[in-house]
């Protein structure tokens, strides 16, 4: 039997969205080592205590029919709930599954000259609090230079869009293209699932990450002058060093070399999005990095 216990935060101001974005955020773990199924979840929902009466009957049922629809394409049932007041709001949930040991792509088998694959763009954390730039006039004005009201507008969506999207296609794929194992990027950013998985291998080994695909325009807001202006937000801005947080994000999957083209191509005739080529494994220490200068990739995401 497997469990896993994930909570996200309230980013989206749509609840709805945040239901959906939250349940597949809690089924991340499973789909990062190959398991489809999950046979029951029991969700969370923590809601602010500073919400009036009115206010939790609103938004509750929001949240929890987005969580309950996204379960439901997931084909897994929301067996029970707890709610319960805290200083923010936290959607989640604990998933269960009972599944043969050999059904499980263990996270462990790297080799040298095998190749990093990710199954969604990064950024989500820049396009989110960027989004709520649009609404704070003094910090509006310095980012316009950089990107359009449209522009932030349009990443947003594409961030909730992604964040929402299952990996169930992504993990479903690998097991065809021998994935040697995979993680799922999280609130530690791409570095930091390249750090928790090359700490997992049975062979001495590296990861270093040379391509960032990222939401459009996302990437030149996350550049170094835009985090002096907005110190208080440093910290979630380091996108080209790795460390930006993902909700939900994608995949983070360890192919051989002569597999990982052939996942790409076929992950985008059954998912309809693209999976990117991000970097190597090398003989090494366990460790994992992203280069000085990686080279940043342009995504625009096809919004079904």
């Amino acid at each position: 039997m497997i469990q896993s216990t994930n909570m996200s935060p309230a980013l989206v101001d749509d609840p709805y969205m945040m239901g959906k974005i939250a349940c597949s955020s809690t089924l991340g773990d499973l789909y990062a080592i190959g398991i489809l199924k999950c046979d029951t979840i029991v969700m969370q929902l923590g809601l602010p205590n500073k919400f009036s009466d009115k206010e939790r009957d609103a938004i509750a049922p929001l949240i929890v029919q987005g969580f309950k629809d996204m379960a439901k394409e997931a084909k897994t049932d929301v067996i029970a709930g707890r709610t319960y007041l805290n200083p923010w709001c936290v959607v989640g949930g604990t998933t269960t599954v009972i599944i043969p040991p050999h059904d499980i792509i263990t996270p462990d088998s790297a080799i040298v000259g095998d190749v990093l694959v990710l199954t969604k763009p990064l950024g989500t954390s820049v396009a989110v609090q960027v989004h709520q730039f649009l609404e704070l006039t003094d910090k509006w004005n310095r980012i316009k230079p950089i990107a359009a009201a449209e522009d932030v507008e349009r990443a947003y969506q594409e961030a909730m869009y992604n964040m929402a999207r299952l990996n169930n296609n992504a993990a479903d794929t690998m097991r065809k293209f021998n994935a040697h194992g995979a993680t799922n990027v999280d609130g530690y950013g791409i570095l930091g699932a390249a750090k928790q998985l090359v700490k997992n291998q049975r062979n001495d080994v590296n990861f270093v990450i040379h391509n960032l695909p990222v939401i459009g325009k996302m990437s030149s807001v996350a550049k170094p002058f835009a985090i002096q202006q907005f110190s208080s937000y440093g910290n979630t801005f380091k996108l080209t060093q790795g460390v930006s947080p993902e909700t939900s994000g994608g995949l983070l999957i360890a192919f051989p070399r002569e597999q990982a083209a052939a996942y790409c191509k076929e992950i985008e005739r059954v998912d309809g999005h693209t999976a990117w080529i991000i970097g190597i494994v090398e003989k090494g220490e366990r460790k994992a990095k992203v280069i000085d200068k990686p080279r940043v990739i342009e995504v625009t995401t096809k919004m079904k």
